[in-house]
């Protein structure tokens, strides 16, 4: 991955990076309206909300129609592209549950009885090719970016998920915010929990994706520990095996509807 601040290639690709860098203030107004920061680590959507709110569904509408007309696949591997594309992932994903809302799990979302959810169902086309939200995922973030801090980025309207933000992925500071995201997750219940018995409960994150993470429980620790901080670095440093994976895919909803 590109981060902020590293020369790119060439005049070319500066020339055509700079002409992208698009202002996400639309889908950034969306998040600060309908984010609301929980006092437990949880920010949490205000679908309902924003379900009552034709005007701001139809910018939702329209800062996703606008992303993917853009050529994104174009943008490479840069910090623009890596914001695009998380952002349009969030975007889809808020998209998704408003049009099936109420529910109570993404996962309640289905293109057929015995799917998982809904990630393998087309959500966009960007250039003539239509996408999933895997396919955003996997083939693309994950693929063209050697990057595990892309699981900080990406949401699933899930509890267990890491938050979304309260503003949108810019490139100018990816980095910076990306580490942030990492350091809230990890030092989150939800990241990581250190039982009585001194062993390690951690996001079911971490055993999907270890490959993205090392590839083993030893990778995983060291992963860990660049974002852990003080105290729960010290309980990393004494080796702890880790005991327990843990997700949950209650919506990450702010509506007392869905509790």
């Amino acid at each position: 991955m590109r981060l902020s601040g590293i020369l790119f290639a060439s005049a070319m690709s500066v020339a055509s990076t700079t002409a992208f860098a698009e202002d996400h203030g639309e889908w950034t107004q969306i998040l600060r309206a309908y984010v609301q920061v929980g006092e437990d680590g949880v920010n949490r959507f205000n679908y309902a909300g924003l379900l009552a709110h034709a005007e701001d569904r139809q910018a939702l509408d329209r800062y996703i129609t606008t992303q993917s007309s853009r050529d994104l696949f174009e943008l490479n591997d840069t910090d623009d592209a890596f914001a695009a594309w998380a952002n349009l992932y969030n975007a889809l994903t808020i998209r998704l549950i408003i049009n099936h809302y109420p529910l109570l799990s993404i996962r309640d979302v289905k293109p057929h009885p015995f799917a998982a959810g809904p990630w393998k169902m087309d959500a966009v086309t960007v250039q003539g090719r239509t996408l999933s939200l895997d396919d955003i995922e996997h083939d693309i973030l994950r693929k063209d970016w050697s990057e595990p801090r892309v699981h900080y980025a990406v949401n699933c309207a899930s509890y267990g998920c890491p938050n979304l933000q309260t503003s949108a992925w810019e490139g100018e500071t990816l980095d910076e915010d990306l580490t942030r995201a990492a350091m809230d997750y990890v030092n989150h219940p939800r990241g990581v929990t250190v039982l009585s018995n001194g062993k390690l409960q951690i996001s079911k994150i971490y055993k999907w994706f270890d490959e993205d993470f090392g590839g083993s429980q030893s990778g995983v620790i060291m992963h860990l520990k660049l974002y852990a901080d003080d105290d729960l670095r010290a309980v990393l440093d004494n080796a702890p095996r880790l005991s327990k994976y843990t997700y949950d895919w209650s919506l990450n909803s702010a509506s007392v509807d869905d509790k």
